[in-house]
């Protein structure tokens, strides 16, 4: 095995030297792995041998009356391994197979007919056979060596190239049908965006996007644009779990949150939350271990501004110091500060908090230490930076 160049994949051309310029376009002669496992490699085989099997076998019952007849057309047997190695590809769909194959025997047919010389004429059928199936959105690889046989075999009669074609590729897909079908590969394999539900996948790019992407790429991919485009999202999924799959709660959270005590004033508190443009101050005890946490709904629940007139007189007096030694009036932020609190540790994976503020209504979440001491806060729109970097683009 050619031994793999150093960097050189991540380097630009232009830091390459010539050595490993050398080494990097040899290594592009060698094959890439194929990415299945066992059972689709086994699933391919027995799909060709049931397939070539039962389109030579009623082929031959179908055709072969006459001695020296043609019954069988080789390029089908590279049709086979479009039809059952690769059913997803674009070149392997029923219309590939069928008009690819017949447009491309009637180029070579013609070609065999009225160009006299059979170098010409194999130099042209090729090429011509590329261009129709273009233009008629077949593009067959076997097209190519249907339209050769039939110069080199020198088909002059349409009767010869169709009568073969039809029935041998007519069976090649009913058979492709029925065994990708029953061997869960849809085929046919849906190659055009079919109106539906929106995919769950959401990723940073639109369908625009990849259609721009393409438009700029300029080259027939052997797969659809929809099934690239769910490859795309699903490995921009993976990149999103691995990477927020290493974060904790200490890599996101906001250190040394501001927080208040059970005592502190309640006019003190909301000048915090005012002062800082914060929703939420933890309430510690002296050793900052967690008690409560006051909220600006703490604040508007107790001064009940739920409902009435001249809110921002009566929330002005609820927060107003009343200077008495026992009042019924809220005085400190113990005395309406919600106590039961949902905490993290800090070693906590990041990805855990994700439900609690999703599903859980959730908006802050305090971070505690060992020794359950408050180091700091997680909010939604830490969350929301957070995974944002884990996903983003540099440069």
């Amino acid at each position: 095995m050619p031994p793999d160049p150093v960097n050189s994949e991540s380097l630009p051309n232009e830091a390459l030297t010539w050595g490993e310029r050398w080494q990097h376009w040899l290594l592009a002669f060698w094959p890439a792995p194929v990415m299945i496992d066992a059972r689709e490699r086994w699933r391919s085989v027995l799909g060709a041998l049931v397939g070539m099997g039962l389109t030579a076998w009623l082929s031959h019952w179908l055709l072969a009356a006459n001695p020296g007849s043609i019954w069988m057309l080789a390029p089908m047997g590279a049709s086979a391994v479009l039809v059952f190695a690769v059913p997803a590809s674009p070149l392997a769909q029923p219309w590939a197979v069928l008009g690819g194959n017949g447009v491309s025997a009637l180029v070579g047919v013609l070609c065999a007919r009225w160009i006299d010389q059979p170098v010409l004429a194999a130099s042209l059928a090729v090429p011509l056979a590329i261009l129709v199936m273009l233009w008629l959105r077949c593009l067959h690889p076997p097209g190519g060596a249907m339209a050769l046989s039939a110069v080199l075999s020198h088909w002059v009669g349409l009767d010869i190239a169709w009568g073969p074609l039809a029935v041998n590729g007519g069976l090649m897909i009913a058979a492709g049908v029925a065994y990708n079908s029953l061997t869960g590969r849809p085929y046919p394999h849906v190659q055009r965006r079919v109106a539906g539900p929106v995919s769950d996948l959401q990723g940073r790019f639109t369908p625009g996007d990849l259609d721009a992407a393409l438009a700029h790429y300029n080259q027939i991919l052997d797969v659809s644009r929809d099934d690239l485009e769910n490859l795309l999202q699903h490995a921009e999924m993976a990149a999103y779990r691995r990477n927020l799959g290493t974060l904790t709660c200490a890599d996101v959270m906001s250190k040394s949150p501001i927080a208040v005590q059970f005592g502190t004033p309640l006019h003190e508190a909301w000048a915090l939350l005012n002062q800082h443009g914060i929703k939420a101050l933890p309430v510690v005890d002296r050793v900052r271990r967690m008690v409560g946490i006051v909220t600006v709904a703490d604040f508007m629940r107790h001064a009940g501004l739920e409902q009435g007139d001249d809110l921002g007189q009566r929330f002005q007096a609820f927060i107003r110091r009343s200077g008495k030694v026992s009042s019924d009036k809220p005085e400190a932020v113990g005395q309406i500060m919600t106590r039961q609190v949902r905490v993290a540790s800090a070693h906590r994976p990041l990805m855990e908090l994700v439900p609690l503020f999703s599903e859980g209504g959730h908006h802050h979440i305090p971070i505690i230490d060992t020794e359950s001491r408050l180091v700091g806060i997680i909010t939604q729109s830490d969350l929301v930076r957070a995974l944002y970097r884990a996903v983003r683009v540099d440069g």
